[in-house]
């Protein structure tokens, strides 16, 4: 059976002298693993098109459970990141989340096209790249199930909440903090408002808010901790990104 779909490439393995695997994330078909014959010499037609990072089309051959890429050919390399190794790092981090957090076979468009427009903003925009980053987090875990409820204490109703419940995904004022058995993360209004912003704005306005380089910082420590808490995983690409920035 043949199968063509667009799709990214969020890791490529050595299988052997002369093949990669990919792990390829669809729009129809969630997270396929496929392998490219001959990837590995020289001149090959694949190399482009099944990089790290990747978008293309591919043209899928399935054999009992098993794909094998007939055909691939390249809509968007995002060039830049391979010539930064800071911003590939942060790249390689959004690729690593999403594939942990795609299921096999599962549809989920809404993950591949946030992740397209994370590494589109590192690539082509001017955007601090903490900002980029805070944005993915969160808006991920959102994606995932694990959205905060940021409208008020989650105790008393308060809507001046001065922490975030790691753990509980919830916000807490100060009176009311202490209620919370897991760790926290100190909330300024203006971090407060740019979670609600990128929790719940338009998929096609994700950047559209701003804060101070500070807050940005703050901002981005806040959703990293929120979102390794709630999958319960650590990265390696996000251990290289941090520090790339010492």
């Amino acid at each position: 059976m043949y199968l063509t779909t667009r799709a990214l490439v969020l890791r490529a393995t050595d299988y052997n002298d002369r093949d990669r695997l990919l792990t390829l994330l669809t729009p129809d078909h969630g997270k396929l693993t496929a392998k490219a014959r001959g990837l590995r010499r020289k001149n090959s037609p694949l190399t482009a098109p099944c990089q790290l990072l990747a978008y293309g089309e591919y043209t899928l051959f399935e054999y009992r459970g098993m794909y094998t890429i007939n055909e691939a050919s390249s809509i968007e390399l995002f060039k830049g990141l391979h010539r930064d190794l800071i911003k590939f790092s942060l790249g390689s981090y959004f690729s690593q989340v999403a594939e942990f957090v795609s299921q096999e076979e599962l549809p989920n468009p809404e993950l591949l096209s946030l992740t397209l427009n994370c590494l589109h903003a590192l690539d082509k925009l001017d955007l601090p790249p903490s900002m980029i980053k805070s944005v993915f987090e969160l808006r991920c875990a959102a994606i995932a199930g694990f959205a905060p409820d940021l409208f008020g204490c989650h105790v008393c109703g308060s809507q001046a909440p001065s922490v975030l419940d790691l753990s509980g995904g919830t916000v807490l004022c100060e009176k009311c903090q202490h209620t919370a058995s897991g760790l926290r993360m100190p909330l300024d209004p203006a971090m407060l408002e740019a979670m609600r912003y990128i929790v719940y704005c338009d998929p096609k306005k994700l950047f559209g808010f701003t804060l101070s380089p500070e807050g940005l910082q703050r901002l981005s420590g806040c959703t990293e901790a929120y979102l390794t808490t709630q999958l319960e995983h650590g990265f390696s690409t996000l251990d290289l990104y941090r520090s790339l920035l010492i």
